[in-house]
C-alpha cells in the first residue's frame, strides 16, 4: 500500500519557532498577528526587487543578503520605496537579514505597512540558507502515524508492525536491557524529511512509556537510564511479527526482497513468524546487523545461493567416481 497520498497535507511551523532556534534578533514582528510558515523552500528576490515576479512565490521566508542589500542601496530613496512597496504588496510572511546587515527605512516602512516581520542573524547568506532548509524540511516534512514499535539496534532504525498482543512490546524491553534504544512504543510518527529518507519518532505525550500486558505502563527512560532511549531514528528496515502458520511457506535462504511503500519510499521488510520458544530478540539483532551488511555492499543470501550454483555445475572430478 502506497502511504504517500496520507502525507499530502500541509504544515505549519510557527515563526516563534524559528526565532528561538536560530536565536533570531526580532526587529519586527507585527501586533496581534500569529506567523505560521508553510513552504520548506526560501527565497532571495533579487529578481522580485527588480521587479519580476513572474514565478515569485509570496508563502516563502525572504533572504535579505549583502545582494539584495547593495541593490537596494544603489537605488535613489524614491525607486528604493517603489520597489519595496511592489515587493511588499505580496504580503510574504517575514524578510530576514542575514550577515548582520541594517535595516533600511524603507524596508522599516513597508513591514509594518504591510503587517511583514523583520528578522535578521548573524551568520552568512549561504550558511544560514542551507540550515534554514534543512530545519524547514524537518519541521513541515510530510508525515503518518504508524501502529507500531521503533528500536534502534545496532544504529539501524528498525519498525515493528503486528497486531496487538503478538509481542512488539515485550521484544522492545528485552532490545533495551541487552543494551539497545527505544524510540517509540504503540504509534510512531514518520516523516519524510528527504527524497531518500524517513525518520521515526514518538508523539510527545507517549515517549519513553512502553505498555507491557498485565504491568502497565513502564517508564524506560527511569528504569533503564538515559542511554535506553532516543528522541528520533531513520528508518532502515521493517519487521511484521506474526503468529506462526504450519501452512505458511516462510523465505529461509533469504533472497526474497520485500519492501513496504510508507510515504512513497520503499522500506526493506521481513515476516517474521512468532511462537513460543523464538528469541524475537536476537533474531530482531540478526535482522538488523544482515540489513547493515547489505547496505553495506554483502548479501549473505545471495552469495550462498551462488555457491549453492557454483557447486551444482561445477565440472566433475573423474577421481570422485
Amino acid at each position: 500500500m502506497d502511504d504517500y497520498s496520507a502525507g499530502k497535507s500541509e504544515y505549519s511551523v510557527k515563526l516563534k519557532t524559528l526565532i528561538d532556534e536560530f536565536k533570531l534578533e526580532t526587529l519586527y514582528i507585527p501586533e496581534g498577528r500569529k506567523i505560521k510558515i508553510t513552504q520548506p523552500e526560501v527565497n532571495r528576490p533579487g529578481l522580485a526587487l527588480s521587479g519580476f515576479f513572474e514565478f515569485f512565490d509570496p508563502n516563502r521566508i525572504q533572504l535579505f543578503g549583502n545582494a539584495e542589500h547593495q541593490y537596494i542601496a544603489s537605488l535613489s530613496k524614491k525607486e528604493r520605496l517603489y520597489r519595496l512597496e511592489q515587493f511588499a504588496v505580496h504580503h510574504p510572511p517575514v524578510i530576514i537579514l542575514t550577515t548582520s546587515l541594517s535595516v533600511f527605512d524603507e524596508i522599516d516602512y513597508v513591514a509594518r505597512k504591510y503587517g511583514i516581520a523583520i528578522l535578521r542573524t548573524a551568520e552568512t547568506t549561504s550558511a544560514f540558507q542551507a540550515s534554514l532548509i534543512a530545519s524547514l524540511n524537518i519541521h513541515l516534512a510530510p508525515r503518518i502515524t504508524r501502529h507500531g514499535v521503533f528500536v534502534e539496534v545496532y544504529g539501524e532504525g528498525v519498525l515493528i508492525f503486528g497486531e496487538s498482543g503478538v509481542g512488539k512490546s515485550e521484544a522492545a524491553i528485552e532490545l533495551v536491557k541487552r543494551g539497545h534504544r527505544l524510540v517509540a512504543d504503540d504509534a510512531v510518527e514518520i516523516k519524510r524529511v528527504s527524497s531518500k529518507t524517513l525518520v521515526g519518532t514518538a508523539p510527545e505525550i507517549i515517549r519513553h512509556y512502553v505498555e507491557l500486558r498485565g504491568i502497565g505502563i513502564v517508564d524506560v527512560r527511569r528504569i533503564f537510564g538515559m542511554g535506553s532511549v532516543k528522541m528520533s531514528e531513520k528508518v532502515d528496515l521493517i519487521i511484521k511479527l506474526e503468529p506462526w502458520d504450519k501452512a505458511k511457506i516462510y523465505d529461509r535462504i533469504g533472497l526474497d526482497n520485500e519492501t513496504t511503500n510508507i510515504l512513497g519510499l520503499n522500506i526493506p521488510t521481513l515476516t517474521i513468524p512468532v511462537r513460543p520458544g523464538r528469541n524475537l530478540a536476537i533474531i530482531l539483532e540478526i535482522a538488523a546487523m544482515n540489513n547493515r551488511q547489505r547496505k553495506m555492499g554483502y548479501n549473505t543470501a545471495e552469495e550462498f545461493n551462488k555457491r549453492m550454483m557454483e557447486q551444482m555445475f561445477a565440472p566433475k572430478n573423474e577421481d570422485d567416481d
